[in-house]
């Protein structure tokens, strides 16, 4: 335990320590909602996909040369 205590005090006093951890507490603060939106719309996603890349499919394959 005391080498716990030890390493916690080490990382107080480390500056880079504690930029290191406020950036990756930034990180999960944007990761973690993210991850859930995904995980909760995932299925309206996957439509709204496929449609985008059939509809992409269908232009190019239809000769236009360009996506309009």
């Amino acid at each position: 335990m005391s080498r716990f205590v030890s390493l916690l005090a080490r990382l107080h006093r480390d500056e880079q320590g504690a930029e290191k951890v406020e950036y990756l507490l930034i990180l999960a603060a944007v990761a973690l909602p993210l991850l859930g939106i995904i995980i909760i719309y995932r299925d309206k996603l996957t439509d709204w996909i496929s449609s985008v890349w059939e509809t992409a499919q269908g232009k190019a394959d239809s000769g236009s040369g360009a996506l309009q």
